[in-house]
């Protein structure tokens, strides 16, 4: 099970979905969610973090070794920031041109001009991804799994930028 304590600051976006909420937004997604995920919302279902900073591999438009992460979607509708809201996954390749990867569920402090996504792209777990606008929609990998994603996520880089 994911840890959560220390992860979010403040109440979840949407109420803890059920099994049918669940299948729905996924068939409306097209795509199975992680595991991990579906734990992680079974706790809190979307919501600001407190643990905002991601790290990168490599040089970022945000620093030398990481992005910021605003808030994880919840699983439902009802929220702008669920799934399957008005700002929700699908929002972004249809209104701002994001390539059409995967599940947009995180954004970041940039309003828009960066997001972080589930890419499904190649078979198996959906690695994380941050995909950047503002470099023709770069697409940097944050971890191979949501977990992982979730569990590297900490209040400050390693850097202190």
């Amino acid at each position: 099970m994911i840890e959560i304590a220390g992860l979010f600051d403040g109440a979840p976006f949407e109420s803890t979905p059920d099994d049918a909420t669940i299948a729905a937004v996924e068939a409306e997604l097209g795509v199975r969610l992680p595991v991990a995920y579906v734990e992680l919302a079974r706790q809190h279902n979307g919501g600001d973090l407190k643990r905002w900073i991601s790290p990168a591999d490599g040089p970022t438009t945000w620093a030398a070794d990481h992005v910021g992460v605003t808030a994880i979607f919840a699983i439902g509708r009802t929220h702008s920031y669920s799934l399957c809201g008005d700002r929700g996954s699908r929002f972004w390749p249809d209104e701002w041109g994001y390539p059409d990867i995967g599940v947009y569920f995180a954004d970041c402090p940039s309003a828009g001009h960066d997001m972080i996504a589930l890419d499904y792209r190649a078979p198996g777990e959906p690695r994380v991804v941050h995909v950047d606008q503002e470099v023709d929609y770069r697409i940097t990998q944050l971890a191979p799994d949501f977990a992982t994603f979730i569990t590297n996520l900490s209040e400050e880089s390693e850097s202190g930028e």
